[in-house]
């Protein structure tokens, strides 16, 4: 099975977000590589998702 690492900050209060953007990956990325799992990509995201226009999380894979 293949898997996508997704990483989102919503807010850009620091005291808000508990982990940043590359902390949740690397976070992710050590996981998966304890559990092998097949990553063939990864997504990020900051701020808001709800942007016009653009692509959800869903429609990414």
């Amino acid at each position: 099975m293949k898997y996508v690492l997704y990483a989102r900050k919503s807010t850009e209060e620091d005291d808000r977000q508990v982990l940043s953007i590359e902390a949740q990956l690397a976070e992710l990325s050590l996981y998966s590589a304890k559990e092998k799992f097949d990553i063939v990509a990864s997504f990020e995201e900051a701020k808001t998702a709800k942007e016009p226009g653009k692509p959800s999380a869903r429609t990414m894979c």
